[in-house]
């Protein structure tokens, strides 16, 4: 359906990746995978048509849709969302107006065994079905299951796009290339503003469209969730596998194992042919198998082992400071804007040692209830904190409040004190900011790059109550398994708020619940939470 066929990027003097090719068929699913900065989002671009290759190209069918979700975009204000959200089938009418101009070139017409007149007729068929696929009368009703699927709430309906903020804008333009029913579907990290639930109903979307889709997602179980190919980009080149991403990690595993295999055994006989030759050359009887071996030399193919990509993070909080046996204790907990009730009465304890989430919607409260404990926003009831509470707190917008002029060393070193200072360039190196990335201006920095850098800042203080606010929206799965590890290895108290089920799995032993104007507390670990969520809703 769309070939990219010898694809090569170059920028900066640097190859991104080279002479790249592959097929994206009807229906295929597939995880384009690889770390951060590898070329994913530069990979999508290309195949959305918004950006080109330095050489290579992309064919796609004058016929096939390719509808494409950038990770950042600019949306326009002044309409509703049900207006914008239905602004997608507003391509229909120019179908509608393309399918009246062929008939009436078909009726003018004469010349009817020609080849170009067959040809119209194929066209008018092709996309009157298409056309005519789409039942015009309940698009509303697609709309509205589109919207209440993607987390709005029917209430939102008529307010204007300008009252909401960027990811529900994003979840607007995501209804609206869902709606378009188009063949092939683009997604850069579609999951970073959604809910739990709201990953759920795109995961069920996804999986019963007939549409082709390529994502980049650092959400695990969504990609193993919705996909059956993997198209890992790494070191300017592709690995290309009809595998959901953790069944080709394991068929890579052992590629490369039997490759290092292949190259080993490859490699003695080498050594043995050299060592005869080296040692027969001179002697006449054996003229003939020093020559055959010597031809055999030069016409070896050397076995290749696929290169790995050894760069990763280092990362390890250090010793608490104890704390007291409870460092957080709500009792009655409320809070309301504008005569809305975002959550009451909201009563708990978080011992000392507990990682727990707080789950729920969007919009229901957890960052609030964050918000709350660090004493950002007045409240009613109480929130008291333990003694000796040391709070490190990374906010969802922490990365984009760095100052983009300071350099990377410079926005460490401002803030770092004491014996800290002599181990900056060590904790950069440790971060993979190492050398001269330690240079870059932070305007420069990738998303994950900006997320590593903040987790520096938190590791130059003595915490031991760790709150974390959508802290993997921009972090490779090899970086997120590293903070992961971490957290479990961290000895204080921590309070997660994400909405990433892999990454809470194994991690948190008791989920809050936010929802309804409630805090519901749960004693168990993600997956029990949301298979008990499963159950109420199917009652």
């Amino acid at each position: 359906m769309v070939s990219v066929d010898g694809l090569t990027v170059e920028f900066g003097g640097t190859t991104l990746f080279k002479d790249i090719s592959f097929v994206i068929n009807p229906k295929d699913r597939i995880a384009l995978m690889g770390k951060n900065g590898a070329g994913k989002s530069t990979l999508l671009k290309i195949l959305a048509g918004v950006r080109n290759p330095t050489r290579g190209s992309v064919s796609v069918p004058k016929d096939c849709t390719v509808c494409y979700l950038p990770q950042h975009m600019m949306t326009e204000d002044g309409l509703t969302v049900f207006e914008e959200a239905s602004r997608a089938f507003s391509h229909l009418k120019e179908m509608e107006a393309e399918i009246d101009a062929m008939n009436n070139e078909l009726a003018t017409r004469t010349d009817y065994e020609s080849d170009s007149y067959m040809a119209l007729i194929e066209k008018v068929a092709t996309v009157s079905e298409k056309f005519y696929a789409i039942d015009m009368t309940h698009f509303e009703e697609d709309v509205e299951k589109a919207l209440l699927g993607l987390g709005f709430q029917r209430s939102d309906f008529n307010r204007p796009t300008s009252e909401f903020s960027g990811g529900w804008r994003m979840r607007i333009e995501l209804a609206k290339l869902l709606l378009q029913d188009p063949d092939v579907l683009l997604l850069d990290e579609p999951t970073n503003h959604l809910d739990i639930e709201s990953i759920g109903w795109l995961e069920d979307f996804i999986i019963n469209s007939p549409m082709a889709v390529v994502v980049i997602s650092h959400d695990r179980r969504f990609i193993d969730n919705i996909t059956t190919r993997t198209i890992e980009v790494t070191l300017g080149r592709i690995y290309d596998y009809k595998a959901t991403y953790s069944h080709y990690l394991e068929l890579r595993k052992e590629r490369r194992q039997q490759q290092q295999k292949q190259y080993d055994d490859q490699q003695k006989q080498i050594a043995e042919a050299r060592e005869f030759i080296e040692r027969f050359k001179g002697t006449y009887s054996k003229t003939y198998q020093v020559q055959s071996k010597v031809k055999w030399l030069e016409k070896l193919e050397i076995v290749e082992v696929d290169e790995e990509d050894t760069s990763a993070l280092r990362l390890k909080f250090p010793p608490c400071p104890r704390s007291g046996n409870y460092p957080v204790i709500a009792e009655g907990v409320g809070k309301s804007y504008d005569g809305n009730t975002v959550f009451s009465n909201a009563t708990f304890t978080i011992e000392r040692g507990d990682k727990v989430a707080f789950a729920g919607r969007n919009g229901e409260g957890k960052s609030t209830m964050v918000k709350a404990i660090m004493g950002e926003i007045g409240f009613d009831g109480e929130l008291k904190l333990g003694h000796n509470v040391q709070i490190g707190y990374f906010a969802q917008n922490s990365a984009s409040l760095l100052d983009g002029e300071l350099t990377v060393f410079q926005t460490i070193d401002d803030i770092a004190v004491g014996d800290a200072r002599l181990k900056i360039r060590d904790l950069l190196g440790a971060f993979m900011f190492g050398g001269e990335e330690g240079q870059k201006k932070v305007k420069v920095l990738s998303g994950g790059e900006r997320v590593r850098l903040c987790m520096i800042k938190l590791l130059l203080e003595p915490i031991n109550l760790l709150i974390l606010d959508e802290p993997t929206n921009h972090l490779d799965l090899k970086t997120k398994d590293i903070l992961k590890q971490a957290l479990r290895d961290f000895d204080g108290t921590l309070i997660l708020v994400s909405h990433d089920r892999d990454f809470l799995d194994g991690l948190v032993t008791k989920v809050y619940e936010f929802g309804g104007g409630r805090v519901r507390e749960h004693l168990c670990g993600i997956n029990e939470f949301l298979d008990k969520k499963k159950a109420e809703q199917a009652q």
